[in-house]
């Protein structure tokens, strides 16, 4: 009872007002600072990666990096027939003189006619780094809109990066706002049915609100170190409302439970320290459990992965800090408030009010209790039917195909999406590109370029590629580029062949030759490329950092070895059968009309390793709190084989809740049409379901009650308490 958690309940709980308003000036405190400092953006630097990054490095090293690059495209209205080429061309000098008056714009093209003089298009190239260009797009877009007035027999629009990225991160936006709009209703209904209660089901909600407000302001300070590229909020939103409202949960749920248990004898503030002495414990063991391996992450070497460590950690931690501070007073101002009601209704006579079910003490309902009768009675029959179907969920990852997604895997319902496909159609050869930049001294210049068109016109008539190139040189004649346009897609096999060969075949033989010139292949197809090779090369290293903190995190909490060893088991159980439902979902195209994606064949480079560590920690969370109901029973003496159905039994129905909870939230994720964070979303939805209803329910208790009091190895506690040697626990009068 003298552990951090009490000491910090009973602090709160004594002064309840100042715990409240002292959370609320936290919160107020993190957004003024984080609005006061702003948002680090990552650069276009922070994402260079592998022989693409170095070639980009190179590139921009002589003023020879991409910009941000927009295409006018006009055509003839659907419906009236074959294109008018004069108007086109009459409306596509009136852009290009729009354009080039333009201080956002670098450079104007002068106008393309498409095959069969189908189409127009106008290239323009911007000012800003690559990154930076959807924020200064809208004046184009405005020249694009005037253009298009200008000329209503013509279809005058308008694609390229910065368009379609302001279009994704609108959409996102609107999905977030949707998100929230399904996450929060069904969240407060869930809490209704644990607590019958609208002020308890409130305060779980209010909490994670204002923990996510909190996070979203440390993490703004945080971003000065940590480059924030965008996903930072759609993190602290999923992690912060899943772990916010299970945090509070498992800490409402205890403290209702100690003052039934009581039956009244215990004062509001005594039930608070008892509440925080159990589950205030397990709170902040899973907290820094998620904390740290989300960290992990850092180990990417990668600016997404950073990004979304430094959210899930933030609001992870700050969800902890709340419900050791601001909870313990909300509970001890309402549980103040219902005894002065009850003391009021004793005065007028009237009969106290009959308390339901739920107030009572934990026990296993019927459905906890069926599905515990045969792994009380066959724990071994239950443990294998179990491990074998969630290796039968698992067995697609054999299969799995990585792949970065691609600029057209984005969602037809933005409208540079729909002129994408129709510049494509029109000018195949802008699909993409490839990219071979060259460092050399100066005076190897000649040598160089000479190289570079040497290897242009052996590509030349290589069908894979569209035998337009160019080559450029930088102002000091050091840094030398030539582009090949791609007429694929980057995701397309023919792509990806062509950037082989370029790599280990052309390039050795041509401008590899030339004596101490550096030499790197990059552009869209090698950027798609490489970014999964270099997530599969840091998997290992991340995993096995993963289950090292995994192990140690278990062990510090338990002080048992055998449990920490059976926590990375499950763990990769859980999270191997959900990577194996995604793969089965998202690879094939059976489920497309049911979770609304068009299917890409591939699933997202970056969801497996963020799988792993998200689910890791959260899994945490259960294991954790079930693990600590158990040990609890046997640190009293009971036996292991009871102490683990009673420990299940009690625990059953939090951890129930709390994962319809995450469920909601994370399926709520499901729904957004930017295809990696839908297979996000799903994956973890899976992957909740299956470690709370599956490893939880049946494969954990199966474990434990076949190794009993093995369970607990090298710890010599729990063999006291069973042998009667353990000192008795502090009497419940000297809880103040």
């Amino acid at each position: 009872m003298r552990n951090l958690p009490v000491r910090m309940a009973r602090w709160s709980a004594a002064r309840p007002w100042r715990g409240i308003v002292g959370w609320f000036v936290f919160v107020v405190l993190c957004l003024g600072v984080g609005i006061s400092v702003g948002t680090n953006e990552a650069t276009t630097e922070d994402f260079r990666i592998g022989e693409a990054g170095r070639g980009e490095a190179i590139a921009a090293e002589g003023g020879l990096q991409q910009r941000p690059v927009e295409h006018v495209l006009i055509t003839a209205q659907p419906g009236t027939g074959k294109l008018d080429i004069a108007a086109a061309d009459s409306a596509a000098a009136d852009v290009a003189a729009r354009m080039a008056e333009l201080p956002e714009v670098l450079s104007v093209e002068d106008p393309v006619r498409a095959a069969g003089d189908t189409a127009v298009r106008v290239t323009v190239t911007m000012k800003a780094p690559e990154r930076e260009g959807k924020e200064h797009v809208d004046a184009l877009l405005e020249q694009t809109a005037a253009v298009q007035e200008a000329n209503p027999s013509l279809r005058v629009e308008e694609t390229g990066s910065p368009s379609i990225s302001k279009g994704v991160d609108k959409l996102r936006g609107d999905d977030l706002a949707r998100t929230e709009m399904i996450a929060l209703p069904v969240t407060l209904v869930t809490l209704l049915v644990v607590f019958s209660s609208v002020a308890m089901a409130l305060v779980p909600l209010l909490l994670a609100l204002s923990s996510i407000a909190a996070a979203v302001g440390l993490s703004m300070v945080a971003s000065h170190v940590f480059p924030d590229n965008g996903i930072g909020i759609n993190i602290i939103l999923l992690i912060g409302l899943a772990v916010g409202v299970d945090y509070t949960l498992f800490y409402l749920k205890r403290e209702r439970e100690e003052r039934a248990r009581a039956g009244g004898r215990l004062s509001p503030r005594a039930a608070v320290e008892l509440a925080a002495a159990t589950s205030g414990r397990a709170v902040v063991v899973s907290g820094l459990a998620v904390a740290v391996s989300s960290a992990t992450l850092y180990l990417a070497d990668d600016v997404i992965f950073s990004s979304i460590a430094t959210g899930a950690i933030v609001v992870t931690l700050v969800a902890v800090v709340s419900s050791l501070t601001a909870l313990p007073a909300l509970l001890a101002t309402l549980g103040m408030r219902a005894e002065r009601r009850a003391e009021r209704r004793a005065a007028r006579g009237l009969a106290p009010r009959k308390k339901g079910k739920r107030t009572g003490v934990a026990g296993p309902g019927r459905l906890t209790a069926a599905a515990l009768r045969p792994v009380a009675r066959r724990p071994l029959a239950t443990l294998v039917v179990a491990v074998l179907a969630l290796v039968a969920l698992a067995a697609p990852v054999l299969g799995i195909n990585l792949t970065d997604m691609g600029r057209e895997t984005h969602s037809r319902s933005i409208a540079a999406m729909q002129v994408y496909d129709r510049l494509n159609a029109a000018f195949p050869e802008l699909k993409s590109m490839h990219q071979v930049v060259v460092r050399a001294d100066a005076d190897r210049a000649p040598e160089v370029t000479a190289a570079l068109r040497e290897l242009a016109a052996d590509v030349e008539d290589d069908p894979r590629l569209s035998g337009t190139s160019r080559v450029t040189s930088s102002p000091d004649r050091r840094i030398s580029m030539l582009q090949l346009q791609v007429p694929h897609y980057v995701s397309s096999d023919e792509a990806q062949s062509s950037l082989q060969d370029i790599r280990d075949t052309y390039v050795p033989r041509t401008v590899g030759r030339v004596k101490s010139a550096e030499t790197a292949v990059t552009g869209d197809v090698a950027r798609y490329a490489d970014y999964p090779v270099h997530q599969e090369q840091k998997l290992p290293l991340i995993l096995g950092a993963l289950l090292l903190v995994t192990f140690a995190m278990t062990v510090w909490a338990f002080r048992s070895v055998v449990l920490g060893l059976i926590g990375i088991v499950l763990n990769l159980l859980s999270a191997a059968a959900a990577l194996g439902v995604l793969v089965m979902v998202f690879q094939h195209t059976w489920a497309e009309d049911l979770v609304d994606f068009t299917s890409t064949g591939s699933i997202g480079a970056r969801v497996p390793l963020f799988l792993f560590v998200i689910l890791f920690g959260l899994s945490m969370d259960y294991q954790v709190f079930v693990i600590s109901r158990i040990r609890e029973a046997a640190l009293r003496g009971v036996p292991t084989r009871q102490a683990v159905i009673e420990g299940i039994g009690s625990s059953a129905s939090v951890v129930t809740s709390a994962a319809v909870v995450m469920v909601t939230v994370f399926a709520s994720f499901a729904a957004l049409h930017i295809i990696e964070m839908k297979q996000i979303g799903f994956s973890l939805a899976a992957a909740v379901l299956l470690d709370a209803f599956v490893i939880r329910l049946l494969v954990l208790p199966s474990v434990m009650l076949l190794l009993g009091e093995a369970n607990w190895w090298p710890s010599r506690a729990v063999r006291r308490a069973l042998q009667g040697t353990e000192p008795a626990p502090r009497p419940l009068e000297s809880v103040r």
